[in-house]
């Protein structure tokens, strides 16, 4: 039986020590991809990935490496998208889970947000994350990680 992989999109990811409390309970592979050096980590289950600083490397490596029911953890929505098409469990930091039925008006929201920003009608400025952000995350992670061992059965 083949065991689901973390992949976490790394760059400025907020909750990488909620993942990996997760992946421990389970026992899960967690692979960071990032354009930026990481130090290695000495747990077994943890994987760093660099890759090119080039637009969407991160995000490539990420879909190319991804088999259906592993685990995408990412704030960036086209990313999550292109995961969601490929039959992973997608979250984002904030424990959103994005499905195929909701990507469509995430990405939406997204290119919406763009224009306003480019436009200078949105200063573009997120809320702050706090612990009720983590805590959301963390049952979020814990439930696609329990799903995900059962769709890979």
């Amino acid at each position: 039986m083949a065991m689901p992989t973390i992949f976490v999109d790394a760059d400025a990811c907020p909750i990488k020590d909620e993942v990996e409390r997760v992946a421990r309970r389970h026992n899960l592979p967690v692979v960071y991809v990032a354009n930026q050096g990481a130090r290695p980590s000495r747990d077994p289950l943890i994987r760093h990935v660099a890759v090119a600083a080039t637009p969407d490397a991160a995000d490539d490596w990420i879909v190319d490496n991804l088999q259906p029911a592993d685990i995408v953890i990412t704030a960036d929505i086209l990313l999550a998208g292109r995961a969601v098409a490929l039959s992973a469990l997608v979250l984002g930091p904030n424990g959103h889970r994005h499905s195929p039925d909701s990507i469509g008006m995430a990405v939406a929201m997204r290119n919406l947000k763009q224009q306003l920003r480019e436009a200078g009608q949105d200063r573009g400025i997120n809320a702050a994350f706090g612990p009720r952000d983590r805590a959301m995350f963390l049952q979020a992670m814990h439930e696609a990680a329990q799903e995900a061992i059962r769709l890979k059965k």
